[in-house]
């Protein structure tokens, strides 16, 4: 019999995407501390991608007919961001995504997510479209395409229409209706090209940071306004994709859920181990248990009951929706203790520096175990396919001269994919992976200090530099 190689064997199991037994020699590719050199081969059939938002990369912010955003309100209030600045030309996506698309051709990538600003096709939410902002989409589209590069577009990442918001913004029912209209359009405008949709970006973050906590647009607080957006939110999820299956029976829709795994500080803990069940319940699995036609999970945590006022008749049928995949967004673990001191959560979580681990620049834990562990936790749901829609690390870039030395994320890509891999190839069928972000952008609340990107982007000059992080990935991916 032909002996085959170890990268080899893994290709063919790999293209299997079923459960097996590991051979002794894979089971040791797993168990051993070092991480081990991989490519992309080693993934067999994959989606390779990088991510970007509209309002963080385009900047333009009220060229060609676009309409005014929640963003653009909250930031051009620079009080709001901590570093004082604001999007309106961040790193110019709108002027520079020719060179920007074909600067990632280059790196190998055979994706791009990005997102279309509602306010860009709609001014005022609804009403009349703006035929510029569709053409644009129409040519970052033609030029994905063009380079080779497969377009996955995102539906709706947090820049509301300020005209929808001065109506009540995601606590009016109305919002729903006006999304599914404009799912529509961009269905119609662009279905022909795109065949990967995510309806929402994060329901539980810009329900939860912009309604009830206020430190993203637009900036509302309490804890009513955030459960009226989050229904809302979910019903905009489900609905959203339903306009998508009926305008497009044929394309591949999902949503992109951001999710953390929750360990019990003492895993012997009936109050930790508790307090871990609720905090899951709303991280984890309040947007995507009703798509599955379980409701919201009350069993775990009682406080998601407060939702039942802004419940109408048939919303908990309308929530339930049977997406083609679900798009993961894991950036740290959360462990938390019981602590009866603190209202509602009964909870307090441990400080990421008591873990012992690497801390990002956003303050952040790195653990890259936890993708593992989400990946296996999201994988015991009914779903056809996961996808690692954004992972990635802020980290102080080392500039030098025309080099960006950035080994911290080199390290933080090659852990966080040995436990992608090693979820493959224990059965969870996991179809690709997006690197948050292409380029460096604009970070929310947080600003121009936290460096994402692959790419560095002179936000003066607005030149470009590939990170070795992103001469890592053009290598990685030479073999696919």
């Amino acid at each position: 019999m032909q002996k085959i190689s170890r990268r080899d064997a893994l290709k063919l199991l790999g293209s299997l995407s079923l459960p097996f037994i590991f051979h002794r020699e894979l089971s040791a590719y797993f168990s051993k501390a070092e991480i081990k050199e991989m490519s992309a081969a080693d993934f067999g059939r994959f989606t390779w991608g990088v991510a970007c938002a509209s309002y963080q990369c385009e900047g333009a912010w009220d060229a060609d007919g676009k309409g005014i955003s929640v963003w653009d309100t909250f930031a051009n209030d620079t009080s709001n961001i901590k570093d004082h600045t604001n999007a309106n030309t961040s790193c110019d996506f709108y002027h520079h995504y020719k060179k920007d698309i074909a600067l990632l051709k280059s790196m190998n990538f055979g994706a791009l997510r990005f997102s279309i600003s509602w306010p860009r096709i709609f001014p005022k939410g609804t009403g009349e479209i703006n035929v510029k902002g569709i053409d644009f989409y129409n040519r970052v589209i033609d030029a994905c395409i063009e380079n080779g590069i497969e377009p996955w577009v995102t539906l709706y990442h947090w820049d509301l229409p300020q005209a929808l918001q001065n109506k009540g913004g995601w606590r009016n029912r109305d919002t729903v209706y006006a999304f599914c209209d404009y799912v529509k359009v961009c269905a119609d405008a662009f279905g022909d090209r795109v065949k990967n949709w995510i309806v929402l970006n994060e329901p539980l973050s810009f329900s939860l940071f912009g309604y009830g906590i206020g430190i993203h647009a637009p900036g509302e607080i309490g804890l009513n306004n955030f459960f009226h957006a989050a229904h809302h939110a979910a019903l905009a999820q489900s609905l959203g994709g339903k306009v998508l299956r009926e305008c497009l029976p044929n394309a591949n829709i999902g949503t992109a859920i951001s999710c953390s795994p929750i360990e019990p500080q003492d895993p012997n803990s009936k109050s930790d181990i508790r307090a871990a069940r609720r905090l899951d319940a709303i991280m984890n699995r309040m947007f995507v248990e009703p798509l599955l036609g379980k409701g919201y999970p009350y069993s775990d945590a009682s406080i998601l009951h407060r939702i039942d006022k802004y419940m109408q008749a048939d919303d908990e049928k309308h929530l339930s929706f049977d997406y083609d995949f679900w798009g993961l967004q894991y950036y740290f673990r959360v462990v938390v203790n019981g602590n009866r001191a603190i209202p509602i959560l009964q909870s307090t979580r441990v400080s990421p520096q008591k873990l012992g681990n690497e801390i990002t620049e956003m303050n952040w834990e790195v653990h890259p175990e936890g993708l593992y562990k989400i990946l296996k936790q999201f994988s015991q749901y009914p779903v056809k396919s996961l996808l690692v829609s954004e992972t990635g690390a802020a980290f102080p870039d080392k500039v030098q001269g025309t080099a960006i030395n950035d080994a911290q994320r080199v390290k933080f890509y090659k852990e966080h994919l040995y436990w992608l891999l090693k979820a493959k190839y224990e059965g969870v069928k996991v179809d690709g992976m997006f690197a948050w972000s292409f380029t460096d952008n604009f970070e929310w609340a947080e600003g121009y200090r936290p460096r994402f990107g692959l790419v560095y982007v002179d936000y003066d000059t607005q030149s470009r530099i590939i990170k070795d992080s992103g001469k890592w990935f053009t290598s990685f991916l030479e073999n696919k």
